[in-house]
């Protein structure tokens, strides 16, 4: 785990090995003075020489300055190497997502991919920064001044090897009760972010349905829990301050009998080997020891909660997507002929039941092929082998003839144009938005894609025209208008095959109608592949496929399932009169 987040320093490794260098000299500058300041005492103050007392206090101030400007370079510096880190995190994980396919997709909700990219991510940009600062200069401090304390008097100092362990065996057990606490406040973050992330996109029916009520118990009941659990884990995280604090006072308090005794029992403290200076030293040395534990304690539980968070970012970060490119891959599409060969499909490799089950049949370049069926029926999951959005458990799926898996990835979707049943826009302006589809294109391509989506219909008509902006996720348009636009972005690509995912269901049959004819009459070499819930969107197609329960159930003409498929009998004859296809 640490070996991969560690990948992500690159150009902040130098500020980092900076920082810990800087904080190694920042604590030896601060170990230094007591030495220093016991001199002052026993050769300057106690012996009234004021050019001795001259001397050290210079030494002194000398050492605390350099002792600030190293802790404050390394501050600043241990600041941008933990932002740089952070940053750098950032973009690994984001690339790394644009590389899955939709199976890598499915394993990770988007809510939970937020949450790593946002407060997973800034957990562990504390911890690092808390690393490699204060858990550089905390052991140092304690181990030199563990030594320099042992060389001062060896009884006394044995103080600290009876308390240290006590201190160890609190803080683990804090610890150890604690972690799965806060792991899963993780998990429960995830949650409450889906909820808001559901409500935003969905708040025109949440107040339709007047459902504020509802949402607003959920995020209270997931907000409520993380409460719960980061309270329970805080007061449990917390018993080891006061642990801290009895031991760091019973050592000062060991030290002080000890030296207390021996004055009473000589009259001086030079019967324990010590001089006033010396005891001094002694004292301070047992401060640094005691406060540099406390500051591991809390590093420690730092860690705790920054290792659940990596071990999240991680877990993103070493998925490797399950579809890739072969060694040497095709790097042209010939033409728009599409084959299955006896595919299967599932989405899970351990599911029960296929999603698709023995798909053959050929479509033949410049073709309109329709698809229905009723819900569930698979008829999204056909077509997005042909792009390779998934791959096929068995069988093949040829494109142009050759085997969509001996494709260059990006050749082949360039060459296959797919509007989704979930159609997104992105915030900017329409211009911006169709060029998606062709960063390259010209404005005549962009104004022809749209007349072609009947898209310039409406888009005339606005203040801005082309230029105008379309909120996120395109709300300030209709649901027929974005289709209509997400269609002219796909039109863009010029693409070989061209395939709409119920595409159409939000514009009237008249619209419907001109889309079609248009693609026929300007794009008669492309492969065109509609699903549709309405007969009339796909009554004049040279084919349509007739899907139930994964399998196909009937492949021919209009006039020839009529007569031959039970299945779109019964739908025809339904819409006919009235009806529609079960949604």
């Amino acid at each position: 785990m640490i070996k991969t987040l560690l990948k992500s320093l690159r150009e902040h490794k130098k500020a980092t090995i900076l920082t810990v260098i800087l904080s190694v000299f920042e604590a030896a500058f601060e170990i230094i003075i007591p030495l220093y300041m016991s001199d002052l005492i026993d050769f300057g103050v106690y012996d009234g020489k004021m050019d001795v007392v001259l001397k050290y206090g210079v030494a002194l101030v000398i050492f605390a300055i350099l002792q600030l400007l190293t802790g404050m370079f390394a501050a600043k510096i241990a600041a941008n190497a933990s932002a740089g880190f952070s940053a750098n995190l950032r973009e690994d994980i984001y690339d790394n997502v644009q590389t899955f396919s939709f199976s890598n997709i499915d394993k990770f909700s988007t809510s939970s991919i937020i949450t790593r990219l946002t407060t997973d991510i800034t957990n562990l940009q504390n911890a690092f920064q808390m690393i490699i600062r204060i858990a550089v200069r905390a052991p140092v401090m304690i181990i030199f001044s563990m030594i320099v304390a042992f060389r001062i008097n060896f009884e006394i100092s044995l103080v600290f090897l009876a308390v240290i362990p006590i201190m160890l065996v609190g803080l683990l057990i804090v610890l150890r009760l604690a972690k799965p606490i806060i792991d899963r406040v993780f998990w429960t973050y995830d949650k409450l972010n889906n909820t808001v992330q559901e409500n935003l996109h969905g708040v025109r029916v949440v107040k339709s349905f007047n459902q504020q009520n509802n949402e607003i118990k959920k995020f209270e009941k997931s907000s409520k829990s993380i409460f719960i659990d980061f309270a329970k884990a805080e007061r449990i995280i917390a018993f080891n301050s006061p642990l801290m604090q009895f031991c760091m006072y019973a050592c000062m308090i060991l030290i002080s009998w000890f030296g207390a005794k021996a004055i009473v029992a000589s009259g001086n403290v030079a019967s324990l080997g010590l001089t006033t200076g010396e005891l001094t030293a002694l004292f301070t040395y047992a401060t640094q020891i005691l406060y540099s534990l406390m500051a591991l304690s809390m590093i420690f539980a730092m860690i705790t909660i920054a290792s659940s968070s990596a071990a999240r970012i991680v877990e993103i970060l070493n998925e490797k997507t399950d579809i890739k490119n072969p060694e040497n891959p095709v790097m042209e599409v010939k033409n728009g002929d599409i084959s299955y060969d006896h595919v299967d499909f599932v989405y899970a490799a351990k599911a029960e039941k296929k999603v698709i089950t023995d798909a053959t049949f050929t479509i033949k370049s410049g073709e309109f092929i329709g698809v229905i069926g009723a819900t569930g029926s698979s008829k999204t999951s056909l077509v997005q082998l042909i792009p390779r959005l998934y791959d096929v458990s068995s069988g093949s799926v040829n494109v142009g003839g050759i085997d969509v898996r001996e494709y260059d990835l990006d050749t082949l979707r360039n060459e296959v144009a797919m509007v989704l049943q979930k159609n997104t826009l992105f915030s900017g302006t329409i211009k911006e938005n169709l060029r998606w589809g062709n960063e390259d294109a010209s404005d005549e391509e962009i104004m022809e894609a749209c007349r072609l989506a009947c898209a310039d219909e409406f888009i005339e008509t606005m203040p801005d025209t082309y230029d105008t902006y379309i909120e996120q996720g395109g709300s300030n348009v209709s649901g027929g208008q974005k289709q209509r636009l997400c269609i002219a972005r796909a039109l863009l690509k010029k693409p070989k095959i061209l395939i709409l995912d119920d595409s159409t269901s939000a514009v009237d049959t008249k619209t419907d109608k001109k889309i079609q004819d248009a693609f026929k009459k300007y794009i008669p070499e492309t492969t065109k592949i509609i699903i549709a819930q309405r007969i009339a969107s796909v009554q004049e197609a040279d084919k349509i496929i007739v899907l139930d329960d994964g399998k196909i159930e009937s492949f021919g003409t209009p006039e020839e399932l009529m007569k031959t498929s039970k299945i779109y009998k019964q739908v025809f004859e339904s819409q006919q009169k009235g009806g529609v296809l079960d949604e």
